[in-house]
């Protein structure tokens, strides 16, 4: 799947926008529409979301969004005309994770932020004056929400202070309004980037544009069929010539493998076709090799270090294999001609053939010599 996702972003993206690849989407019970910059894990590619924008959904198939240093909480609405977004908590109590609440390293901030004071404090003090915070009180401690700082100062004698921060509230907190809050109201947060207000307001639909994916276009809802049978021939185009590019550069690496077979290899098919190999210009006459004691008369030197060869027309290659002289190696030198090859090469060469490989010359036995000379 990793392949295939990868394929659609780097061959196909230039030529679709969102709107033709990124389809409206929601939770199975939900009613909240998912569509850029928002994106439903699972159900949407990473292509139809901006970053940060990320959404799922619950076992109950309810709409999530979490955020980075806040938790999770579930969506009752998104305005993408307005770019306002509105979260509760599924177990009712809000202000619990209001207590922590934190928007760094999110693209979002309070629509509309107000500075609370939570305190805990014995509950016949406070009850029946001021509201409190059911979901996070009991019998003996009751804790409060207070919007007017100077009630706050007044209180902490008797209270203690957990903590002040700016609760993302649905609507601007009036001087009047009471001095304590439940908290049960939505928040509701907003987002600057990306900007799609006034695509929205034209009709069109926000996306990222295919020339860079952190760039947003506006892309119309309706398309011509011209331009949508173009852009199919180009997605089948390349549907065809990548894999064709691919397959070409697998038979390469095929073919540059086997021609990487070891020496040994290349030696051995070279002893299976001597007795097939015939001059260019000669007869192709049946040839009668040497007799093994004939064949071990002939001069065998050892390679040194220096992988100096004896005196003759000779290089640093096995005619008959093909391989490079290394050092330690054993090699069989003809005396007619002086040429020399890898002993197990010409021994086996010469119990099919009776002349030297490069020059065609038969070789007559040399003195017996004890044991192998060294170069």
């Amino acid at each position: 799947m990793g392949s295939l996702e990868t394929f659609f972003l780097l061959f196909l993206l230039p030529f679709v926008s969102a709107s033709d690849y990124c389809p409206i989407s929601k939770c199975s019970n939900d009613k909240v529409l998912v569509r850029f910059p928002f994106r439903l894990q699972g159900l949407q590619s990473k292509y139809c979301g901006y970053p940060g924008f990320d959404l799922s959904c619950s076992n109950q198939g309810k709409t999530v969004l979490k955020l980075p240093n806040s938790g999770e909480f579930l969506v009752r609405n998104i305005n993408y005309l307005t770019q306002q977004i509105q979260l509760y908590d599924s177990l009712n109590c809000i202000p619990k994770q209001l207590l922590s609440f934190n928007l760094s390293d999110s693209p979002f901030v309070a629509s509309v932020p107000h500075n609370y004071t939570f305190l805990r404090c014995p509950t016949q003090l406070v009850e029946s004056r001021l509201a409190t915070i059911d979901c996070l009180s009991n019998s003996t401690t009751s804790v409060l929400a207070i919007a007017t700082r100077s009630v706050a100062d007044s209180l902490s004698t008797s209270c203690e202070i957990i903590n002040t921060l700016p609760i993302p509230v649905s609507w601007p907190v009036q001087h009047d309004a009471g001095f304590s809050s439940e908290l049960r109201d939505d928040i509701q947060l907003t987002w600057d980037s990306p900007a799609c207000a006034e695509c929205e307001e034209r009709g069109g639909i926000c996306g990222l544009d295919s020339s860079n994916t952190l760039h947003i276009g506006c892309f119309s809802s309706r398309k011509g069929k011209s331009s949508n049978a173009l852009q199919i021939l180009k997605v089948i185009c390349l549907s065809i010539a990548v894999p064709s590019l691919i397959l070409s550069a697998g038979i390469v690496a095929v073919a540059f493998l086997i021609d990487r077979n070891p020496r040994r290899n290349r030696r051995g098919a070279n002893q299976n076709s001597a007795t097939a190999t015939v001059a260019p210009d000669e007869p192709n006459i049946e040839m009668v090799g040497l007799d093994e004691s004939t064949i071990e008369t002939f001069e065998k030197v050892v390679l040194g270090d220096s992988l100096r060869i004896p005196a003759g027309p000779n290089h640093n290659t096995c005619a008959i294999c093909l391989g490079e002289y290394r050092s330690k190696e054993t090699l069989r030198c003809i005396p007619e001609c002086n040429h020399c090859f890898h002993a197990e090469c010409i021994d086996e060469w010469l119990k099919m053939n009776n002349s030297c490989p490069v020059c065609r010359k038969s070789p007559s036995p040399s003195p017996v010599r004890d044991g192998s000379s060294n170069v």
